[in-house]
């Protein structure tokens, strides 16, 4: 379901698709654009081993921890012919995308979303995949915008998350650190990942996706709600108050 699609059948806003407290975001390629450096360092690296890196992969890598990603592109391309480890590969990558990571800029709407949260004392936190070491540099110059943020939770280095997207459990360990601990249910969760979406829903939480322009149409049917952008958000489908400058 598209945002034209509810817009028209709600008319006016007058129904409410769900009302929650708490919102939840992940970061990569949803709050910063980092996702086109993710992709220039696998696919550099690929190439060099004579692989591919198609959109139908991106779009299983999308939102994994770096041992999920690596299994992946073992499964789906030729690097198990390459003569490397995972590990090897996985380093080349880092060392590729590194460099650039620092340049991450805020995807179109993020901030306008997160001030507004702010304004409205909707608390607010994130969900990601990131090591610490990842998440210190993608964010190095966004530092006072991360201080709004109730708290973050990184998947790849917390120790009560057992398991990556798509399982619950980075979101689950998000809501219970929330003051309030909120109930699934009263939680909000924005992706762009098919794997955070499937995350999301199995932790029982109302799931907006703004999706990769390659992920398949039929990896957004999880979603309760697709937007092209933030931009498209409309805080009172979810019973949150609506933006002041429309």
């Amino acid at each position: 379901m598209n945002i034209s699609q509810v817009l028209k059948r709600t008319m006016n806003i007058s129904q409410v698709l769900n009302y929650v407290t708490h919102v939840i975001f992940d970061m990569d390629g949803l709050l910063l654009d980092t996702e086109r450096v993710y992709k220039y360092g696998i696919s550099t690296v690929l190439k060099k081993y004579g692989c591919e890196y198609p959109d139908d992969v991106k779009a299983m890598v999308l939102g994994s921890q770096p041992p999920d990603m690596m299994k992946i592109l073992f499964r789906e391309t030729k690097l198990s012919e390459s003569g490397k480890t995972k590990d090897e590969v996985y380093k080349e990558i880092v060392d590729t995308y590194t460099p650039l990571m620092s340049s991450a800029e805020w995807m179109p709407g993020a901030l306008r979303l997160i001030n507004h949260l702010h304004k409205h004392n909707i608390p607010f936190a994130i969900a990601t995949s990131s090591a610490k070491e990842s998440f210190e540099l993608k964010t190095s110059r966004h530092k006072d915008t991360l201080k709004l943020f109730h708290h973050v939770v990184l998947g790849s280095a917390d120790p009560e998350v057992k398991q990556g997207k798509p399982a619950p459990d980075v979101f689950l360990v998000a809501a219970k650190r929330f003051d309030e601990k909120p109930q699934p249910s009263k939680c909000l969760v924005f992706e762009d990942a098919p794997n955070g979406v499937l995350g999301a829903k199995a932790a029982g939480m109302s799931c907006v996706m703004v999706p990769d322009p390659t992920v398949p149409k039929h990896r957004t049917e999880a979603a309760d709600l697709v937007l092209n952008s933030l931009e498209e958000f409309k805080p009172e489908l979810y019973g949150l108050p609506p933006f002041e400058d429309k």
